[in-house]
């Protein structure tokens, strides 16, 4: 697991950053499900101030990547399988359509720029980095999602994404899941490439159905 993040930011757009740079830590697993957000220690981290801080986490907490709990403040929420099965279950209804428009409507120049994700979540496989596995698989998705011709279903999928990111970076922490990831996104890409809707479809399903089932693994390991 990657816990090198660099939580530091500079004043510049402060909420954003704040936002920004908690929802990355709490995906890479800086602060690992059931663990407690301390004010005074984020503050000092994050070199921002508490009413910002308080901010930031309203948004996560609208996010569902955090808690409030009254009297006790903020914890990251320990991983619940009907959750996921939840968020798995409404990707398969986004995605494998998505996917399957994406074939026949992406432009040429979009199809490289898809290559290019691909590769990136590649590279960060090779270098064993858990953070950037997450955030380029999310970059392939949303290429997928932009060239589905469906803004809503791209809007819907959008609202999930710090929830999918949270799984996915679970998922994937188990030996051998983020090879096994590249492989199947690969013969997504290869079917968006050869504009085979069916192909698409059926290499996103079966995308789904092996992060799923990791996914179960990883919760069952946590608990």
């Amino acid at each position: 697991m990657n816990t090198g993040l660099n939580l530091r930011i500079t004043p510049r757009t402060v909420q954003q950053q704040t936002i920004e740079k908690l929802r990355l830590a709490i995906i890479a697993g800086v602060f690992p499900p059931g663990s407690r957000l301390i004010e005074s220690q984020l503050c000092a981290q994050l070199g921002v101030s508490r009413p910002s801080l308080r901010e930031a986490l309203r948004s996560l907490q609208a996010e569902r990547l955090i808690e409030i709990i009254p009297n006790r403040g903020p914890f990251v929420p320990k991983l619940s399988w009907e959750e996921a099965t939840e968020i798995y279950d409404v990707r398969e209804l986004l995605e494998v359509v998505a996917v399957g428009r994406c074939a026949v409507r992406i432009t040429p120049q979009q199809v490289k720029e898809l290559e290019k994700a691909l590769d990136a979540f590649e590279r960060a496989q090779e270098i064993g980095d858990s953070l950037e596995r997450v955030t380029t698989a999310a970059d392939f998705y949303a290429i997928i999602l932009a060239n589905c011709g469906n803004a809503i279903l791209e809007e819907v999928h959008r609202g999930l994404v710090a929830r999918i990111s949270f799984f996915r970076g679970r998922s994937m922490s188990l030996a051998g899941r983020a090879q096994d990831s590249l492989n199947e996104m690969r013969a997504i890409y290869n079917a968006i490439a050869a504009g085979d809707e069916e192909g698409a479809r059926k290499a996103a399903k079966h995308h789904l159905d092996q992060a799923k089932a990791a996914a179960k693994r990883a919760i069952e390991d946590e608990a």
